[in-house]
């Protein structure tokens, strides 16, 4: 976690991810990258290629830096390697083309609180970055005074092609000194034995060094579900899971 890209609208939710990327940054001595994606007026016609455009882009893009730094200037991130990118593209685009050429480790991303099932929906832009990202994407919902991991929830079906992102799991956990809880969901349409459940995850990471762990085995209705009940009921402070 050396290079954490963090693209801001300069909403609320965004800082917010940007203050935990901070502590995070603070925490494995890395550096942040700064984005803001401008869609401008009119993008994806001839903006762009058009002379008479120019005024009203350059407008637009020194307003953007000038809310960078002002943002950069904020007390949470001083002493913290920065620094800031304006990008003429759309947010998703943008994101994942930033992220392949600063060979970022981490993505964190504000995201607009929900209550219920509906978090599992964490917006357009987050949720297509969080699909198609090649790196782990942190997804901040609410402010984090105390950025803390006590109990990471991994939910999974443990299969052969999650070993090579789960390794990155593993590191984030055992950096921030947090029992994982492997969980696997079991739903009527897609049900397994208790014990054919536990050789899966017992055979899945004996393949890791983890530094503290424990095993679940939650039944219900679906997968989602699931999930959230799980972590509400130990009070869990962060949901992982891999994208196939």
């Amino acid at each position: 976690m050396k290079k954490i890209l963090i693209p801001t609208d300069f909403s609320k939710h965004a800082e917010n991810a940007l203050k935990v990327a901070a502590q995070i940054a603070r925490k494995n001595n890395g550096e942040l990258i700064l984005l803001h994606m401008l869609e401008l007026p009119h993008q994806g016609s001839d903006a762009m290629g058009s002379g008479k455009n120019i005024p009203e882009i350059m407008f637009f893009k020194n307003a953007a830096i000038q809310k960078l730094e002002d943002l950069m200037d904020a007390d949470y991130l001083d002493g913290l390697k920065i620094s800031e990118a304006v990008q003429f593209e759309m947010a998703f685009d943008g994101i994942l083309n930033i992220s392949k050429k600063n060979d970022v480790d981490l993505i964190v991303m504000g995201s607009h609180g929900a209550s219920g099932y509906k978090e599992m929906f964490v917006g357009s832009n987050a949720e297509k970055v969080v699909r198609h990202s090649e790196v782990p994407v942190l997804i901040i919902k609410e402010e984090q005074d105390s950025f803390k991991v006590d109990n990471f929830v991994f939910a999974s079906d443990f299969s052969a092609e999650i070993k090579k992102p789960f390794q990155k799991v593993v590191d984030f956990a055992n950096s921030f000194g947090a029992k994982l809880h492997l969980l696997t969901i079991n739903t009527p349409n897609n049900f397994k034995s208790s014990s054919t459940s536990q050789k899966i995850m017992d055979d899945f990471i004996a393949d890791f060094k983890v530094d503290s762990y424990q095993t679940h085995i939650y039944n219900e209705t679906n997968v989602e579900k699931g999930i959230l009940n799980f972590a509400n009921s130990i009070d869990a402070d962060l949901i992982g899971m891999s994208t196939h």
